[in-house]
C-alpha cells in the first residue's frame, strides 16, 4: 500500500459572532508569523464547514510548527486541520485532526477524489 503525497494542509479556525475579533487576531498572527496563506473570514458556513471560518493554507514543511502554535494560541477556538492528497473526502475524515470539539461537516459537498490544493 502507498501513501499518498501530502501537497499541503488547510487549517481551519471555526468561530461565531461571539469569538469573531478572537480568530481574526489568531489567523493574522498567524499569517504575520508564518509563510501561509490566509483565507477569507466568512460569516457563514461555507463548503463543508458547519460554523463561520477562517482557512490557514500551509506547505507541509511548516505542519509541525505551525500547528503546536495554533495548539497553544487557540484559546477554546476550534481549529480543524486536514492534508491536501489525492482524495477530498478522505482528507477531511479518517486524516484530519480536530482541536476542540469536533463539529459534523457536510461531506456531501466533498470529491471522493482529489480536491482544491495549496
Amino acid at each position: 500500500m502507498t501513501t499518498p503525497s501530502i501537497c499541503g494542509y488547510h487549517a481551519h479556525i471555526y468561530f461565531s459572532a461571539a469569538t469573531l475579533a478572537q480568530a481574526k487576531a489568531l489567523c493574522q498572527t498567524a499569517a504575520q508569523n508564518f509563510v501561509l496563506v490566509m483565507g477569507r473570514v466568512h460569516e457563514k458556513p461555507v463548503g463543508p464547514h458547519p460554523d463561520w471560518s477562517c482557512q490557514l493554507a500551509f506547505g507541509p514543511e511548516l505542519f509541525g510548527h505551525l500547528v503546536p502554535w495554533l495548539a497553544m494560541h487557540r484559546a477554546g477556538l476550534v481549529v480543524f486541520v486536514h492534508p491536501l492528497t489525492d482524495n477530498e473526502l478522505l482528507d477531511h475524515t479518517e486524516r484530519a485532526i480536530w482541536m476542540g470539539q469536533v463539529r459534523p461537516l457536510d461531506l456531501s459537498v466533498l470529491n471522493d477524489g482529489p480536491g482544491d490544493r495549496l
